[in-house]
């Protein structure tokens, strides 16, 4: 970046992420720390805009700009980048600078606290399973009157299966209601313990939900896979794993075709992901099966709540498909994490491989 071994020297052991762009938004410079941060070598930021860079970044490009003209730098907080399907969300120094007489524009990335993440994690985490447990006990409450109720209805139906035929109507629609309820009840009540676990191959089982999705897919609609053929077979219950990767995979589905998204893309994108914390839990290696639309994305005011049952972003919905997701996921030691922004929503499921 400079003729000056000793700057080039600091800036390469500063622990902070740092980049220098032009007034274009293009990138050039990126120290080891900012190779480290994104898992990105600095020879592929290098000569990109920082659009081309990252797949989603969302600081105020204008604002950038207006910096360097205005020779007035400020701080972003709570940042989402997204380069390569990976999410990083930190604190943006905008900085003006001059170096051999040209303007460049300083940026200062710092990954926003950990412990502080995990602990929001943590209490998300609590919240919903309390708010699942919450509904699976009204839930109960309510099956068993329903079973009266029905019941009721059918003695009814048998006492006055000659004589009155107004009653018969009345009767069946009171049956089909309660029938009705039953099985929204039962959905509320998802999957209440894992089912036997065989050794699988996880991109068996997503294929099978990408074919079942593809079928009801309009021509405006693609999905794109992304695997990592390295990841070796999970211990799992491939049918319930199966039903959360196809609950979330049906949401972004009908998420674009909702909206006309044109075009539409899901990607699915596996990979292996070392050193990993899953609900408090340190793992050696985990398998991340990652969903990412390209949507209007997640309103801000539902996005901490979406795996709360009856929560839902799509128009209709009933919210219970991302609920029952995670709790198979928990089930099965893992977690889901869901980051949103405009055109770019990422359903990660995290599954360990070795505890």
């Amino acid at each position: 970046m400079t003729n000056d071994n000793n700057a080039n020297e600091i800036l390469e052991n500063i622990a902070t992420a740092i980049f220098f762009i032009d007034t274009s938004l293009v990138i050039h410079y990126a120290n080891n720390a900012a190779e480290q941060l994104f898992n990105i070598s600095a020879r592929k930021f290098i000569g990109k805009t920082l659009t081309q860079a990252f797949e989603v970044i969302s600081l105020d490009l204008e604002r950038i700009k207006h910096s360097r003209s205005k020779d007035l730098g400020y701080t972003d907080y709570e940042v989402t980048f997204v380069a390569e399907g990976c999410a990083i969300e930190g604190e943006v120094i905008v900085t003006p600078a001059i170096i051999q007489e040209k303007s460049y524009i300083l940026l200062e990335i710092r990954k926003n606290d950990q412990q502080k993440k995990l602990n929001q994690e943590s209490l998300q985490h609590a919240q919903q399973i309390a708010a699942q447990q919450l509904v699976r006990n009204l839930a109960h409450e309510i099956k068993n009157p329903l079973g009266g109720l029905r019941g009721a209805a059918q003695l009814l139906e048998r006492l006055f299966k000659n004589s009155h035929e107004e009653v018969k109507e009345y009767t069946t629609v009171i049956i089909e209601q309660a029938d009705r309820l039953k099985a929204l009840v039962d959905r509320l009540l998802g999957p209440q313990k894992a089912l036997p676990r065989t050794y699988c191959n996880i991109h068996y089982i997503i294929e099978k939900v990408r074919k079942l999705v593809t079928m009801d897919l309009p021509s405006n609609i693609n999905i794109i896979r992304d695997y990592d053929p390295s990841i070796p077979e999970l211990l799992l219950s491939s049918e319930q794993i199966e039903q959360a990767i196809l609950n979330i995979t049906c949401n972004a589905a009908q998420v674009l075709k909702e909206h006309n998204c044109q075009p539409g893309i899901i990607t699915i994108r596996t990979r292996s992901r070392m050193q990993t914390t899953i609900n408090g839990h340190r793992v050696k290696v985990a398998v991340v099966i990652q969903i990412i639309d390209n949507g209007p994305g997640i309103p801000p005011e539902i996005l901490d709540t979406v795996f709360y049952p009856m929560v839902s972003r799509r128009t209709g919905g009933i919210g219970l498909g991302l609920s029952i997701a995670q709790n198979i996921i928990d089930q099965h030691n893992g977690k889901i994490e869901c980051t949103s922004e405009k055109n770019h929503t990422v359903f990660s499921i995290i599954l360990p491989l070795k505890e």
